[in-house]
């Protein structure tokens, strides 16, 4: 199958955008990092090219799978509701099973599943639109 490049990066800028927003001080950045246990001096200490640049390639990565999984030009109603199911049934709840033997608290996996249930629907809003 043929990929449409633009249509993927594109939808990996605007899926990576979600989680700028989302784990912003404007909606979970501090409960993120309660739950996760960072303190701001600890997340001062990371590299942050380093940590951009290894989500985003990841996020390309998927991106470009979730392509090949929808097909090309795909309808807008097909391309979020498979973003939506993706996003909450395989993403978040995979993190699910691991955040239950990991003892991890609702509250994180609530952030974290609900960030990449709202980025594959919006990959798959911008394929639908773009591709």
């Amino acid at each position: 199958m043929d990929i449409d490049w633009l249509a993927v990066i594109v939808a990996a800028i605007a899926s990576f955008l979600v989680g700028a927003v989302w784990y912003s001080p404007l909606l979970f950045a501090k409960a993120w990092q309660r739950e996760v246990g960072l303190s701001d001096a600890a997340l001062a200490q990371g590299s942050v090219a380093r940590t951009m640049g290894g989500a985003f390639a990841l996020t390309l990565v998927s991106t470009v799978v979730f392509h090949l999984f929808i097909g090309p030009k795909p309808g807008i109603g097909f391309a979020t509701g498979a973003g939506f199911a993706a996003g909450l049934c395989w993403v978040a709840f995979a993190k699910g099973v691991d955040y239950l033997f990991e003892r991890r608290s609702l509250k994180l996996f609530l952030i974290n599943g609900g960030h990449h249930t709202a980025a594959y629907t919006v990959m798959g809003l911008v394929l639908a639109l773009v591709g």
